[in-house]
């Protein structure tokens, strides 16, 4: 293929992506200013810049997977911009503030190129297997543009709207996660206090009312669902870390819009403190633990 991708930000959530690229034909130009996550790169097929800019020139797709929006903000105004040629398309899959997104998205206007936000959803064992979910934000015809770079990473792209739509959908949709993540897993701890067997309260709320995600796929407790973290002692799909960063993300929206979201700013609470108590690295789902620990006092 002739397009160009440097791909910006190899870690656990980008290495992957990056490498369904390189499988599916593309000429990727990666950097990460982590050296294992180069060293891995390059062990996995995917050939590395000396910098972030040096993978932006000449390239057409600019593909960013960042921590924060500060970090693409800084990037943007570092140079990042000014190393690309006139018209590249800038396609950030971070997760971040929608009015950071926006801002992004105006500087690479202003700088003569093109600008989309591609958050995504279903972790690393997604990213992995290409089978990603990408909300995007973008005109029509940006979208029509990374539609193929999107279907090689994952399975289903949305168009959410304009620039920042697909940040706006992300933070939507992990709010809603959070919460009812925090609330199965109430439920399967009280069931535990009455005696219930976690297969058979399984069993009623994956058929019943009571029938979400956070229960079906990335069941709280081992057994019912053989493929949830919980089977693997927590180790993360998605980790506690970044579960506390989107709803913190979902409460700076609730502030600013003065939306009157009294569940999402509590799960919010709740995962920072699970977070900073030892939950960073483990499974948001591993929040059943904290909540089973203070149930015994």
């Amino acid at each position: 293929m002739s397009e160009v991708i440097a791909f910006l930000g190899l870690g656990h959530m980008g290495g992957p992506m990056a490498v369904n690229l390189v499988k599916a034909g593309y000429q990727v130009r990666g950097f990460d200013v982590v050296p294992a996550a180069l060293e891995a790169s390059t062990a996995n097929g995917v050939p590395v810049a000396a910098s972030a800019e040096e993978a932006a020139a000449g390239a057409t797709v600019v593909l960013t997977m960042f921590p924060s929006g500060k970090h693409l903000l800084d990037a943007y105004r570092g140079g990042l911009l000014a190393a690309a040629q006139p018209g590249t398309l800038f396609l950030d899959c971070s997760t971040i503030n929608v009015d950071e997104a926006r801002e992004a998205a105006q500087l690479a206007v202003e700088a003569g190129h093109r600008a989309a936000d591609a958050p995504v959803s279903g972790g690393v064992v997604g990213a992995e297997a290409g089978t990603l979910t990408f909300m995007v934000g973008a005109a029509a015809a940006e979208f029509e543009t990374i539609a193929p770079l999107l279907e090689v990473m994952g399975k289903r792209a949305v168009h959410c709207g304009g620039n920042g739509a697909g940040q706006a959908a992300k933070i939507c949709n992990n709010m809603l996660l959070g919460v009812s993540m925090i609330a199965a897993s109430e439920a399967f701890v009280l069931g535990e206090k009455l005696g219930l067997e976690h297969q058979a309260l399984y069993d009623v709320i994956s058929t019943a009312s009571g029938q979400c995600w956070a229960v079906t796929t990335n069941c709280p407790v081992p057994g019912p669902v053989p493929a949830s973290p919980a089977n693997r002692d927590y180790q993360p799909g998605f980790a506690g870390a970044l579960m506390s960063k989107d709803l913190n993300l979902a409460l700076a929206a609730l502030e600013s819009t003065g939306v009157s979201g009294e569940l999402g700013a509590l799960a919010a609470q709740i995962y920072q403190r699970f977070a900073e108590e030892g939950g960073a690295g483990r499974d948001f789902s591993g929040i059943i633990t904290d909540i089973r620990e203070k149930s015994e006092h």
